[in-house]
């Protein structure tokens, strides 16, 4: 390999295609024309009361808020599982530094703990899990979330995208989906964290417990992709125990689901748990990976659409007791992976087994690849620094020729 240009930081070698597809994710969101009212709407619906067992019907028509809203109040199950997930946006494990990290980036130190979505509404604030399952119904300060602050009509709500965490007991906002019925979901990142900060100082919800107020709300800090706030996020001190890093392009809207414009990454010194471990919490000698059983006996990631790893013939179904659905873990050997056109290939899978049974997905194609990385040729904090120091000098470079 050529060495890097003279005073000119050198760039670790991308290994995947994640830059493609935040193009193509970004050129999709320009020409998106959903309802995103309805959308936030329904969701607030079926946040608050998912019940009976039937799916919803297939439909040839763009479905209305009523369509939307009482075909996920009916979900249960995997079923339900699969669609509160869709309605989070879950970021991508970072395989490879964005070009354009000072300028079109945001970062922040994501708190550990349960990912969920709260919202408020009649009087009662509910938070779900990424399963869709309740993890407190309470009184809350945010609009509308307890019977003490009914405010503005009774049926406007509000949805946060949070992160609770338990030794404080408070919910970290890391984005905002709705606020007083106004949705959010076709507004970019910036003005939404723009949002959370304003209008959470509103509101009491900031305050420490009380009566009306069972949990305190709280913003995450928000910087910058600069050196200073990625130092800031990487090094400073937060209120909370921190997991790692999350990476917002300014541009992104809140897309349901896996989307390449939001990237988690991890080191040691930023998380706990960097690289995966087994059912006793120990770091295994190959990497695992957990992969869901389909109906033809593939196995597939949580990708939309979907990876495909490997798969089982249907006499090892069978004596193994499986069916579709079901997550299972397997463990991979170092030679039998090959990256090709930015995608991680296995030829061969080794089962271990069931993974916890309170884990409701399977892994993503981006987190496989991160783990390979992270045991390989991990994607350091250095090369998120040199990212941004190339970003800095061809930014100088167009100055100079612009100013000649």
């Amino acid at each position: 390999m050529a060495p890097p240009p003279p005073n000119r930081p050198y760039k670790r070698p991308a290994i995947s295609d994640q830059q493609r597809r935040r193009e193509l994710a970004l050129q999709a969101q320009s020409a998106r024309r959903a309802d995103a009212q309805a959308r936030a709407r329904s969701l607030a619906n079926s946040l608050l009361s998912p019940s009976s067992a039937e799916t919803p019907p297939e439909r040839d028509h763009e479905p209305t808020v009523a369509d939307v809203a009482t075909a996920a109040s009916k979900l249960r199950g995997s079923d339900a599982r699969r669609w509160f997930a869709r309605q989070i946006m879950l970021p991508e494990w970072m395989a490879d530094a964005p070009p354009h990290l000072a300028t079109d980036w945001h970062v922040f130190a994501r708190p550990a703990g349960k990912r969920c979505l709260v919202v408020s509404c009649n009087g009662i604030t509910i938070s779900r899990l990424r399963n869709g399952s309740i993890l407190h119904r309470f009184p809350s300060a945010l609009p509308n979330g307890s019977k003490r602050d009914i405010s503005g009509p009774a049926s406007s709500y509000s949805i946060l995208d949070c992160i609770f965490h338990e030794p404080d007991e408070t919910y970290y906002i890391i984005d905002m989906i709705s606020w007083r019925g106004y949705s959010l979901y076709n507004c970019t990142a910036e003005f939404r964290f723009f949002w959370v900060n304003s209008k959470l100082t509103e509101t009491t919800a900031g305050d420490p417990p009380s009566t009306y107020h069972r949990y305190r709300f709280s913003a995450v800090p928000i910087y910058e992709c600069t050196l200073e706030g990625l130092q800031a996020a990487y090094s400073g001190s937060t209120p909370y125990v921190k997991d790692g890093l999350l990476f917002y392009n300014k541009h992104a809207h809140y897309q349901a689901g896996i989307t390449p414009l939001a990237l988690v990454w991890k080191d040691e010194a930023c998380s706990q748990y960097v690289i995966d471990t087994d059912s006793k919490g120990q770091v295994p000698n190959e990497q695992h990976v957990v992969l869901e059983l389909q109906e033809d006996g593939k196995l597939t990631t949580s990708d939309d659409p979907p990876v495909v790893f490997g798969s089982l013939d249907n006499e090892f179904i069978q004596k193994s007791n499986l069916r579709p659905g079901n997550l299972l873990r397997f463990a991979v050997r170092d030679e039998r992976v090959k990256l090709v056109d930015g995608k991680m290939e296995i030829s061969e899978l080794q089962f271990v087994g069931k993974p916890n049974r309170a884990r409701a997905f399977a892994d993503s194609h981006s987190k496989a690849l991160f783990q390979y990385a992270a045991r390989h040729a991990p994607l350091r904090i250095e090369d998120l620094v040199a990212s941004i120091q190339s970003n800095n000098m061809e930014l100088e470079s167009t100055d100079v020729e612009m100013q000649g």
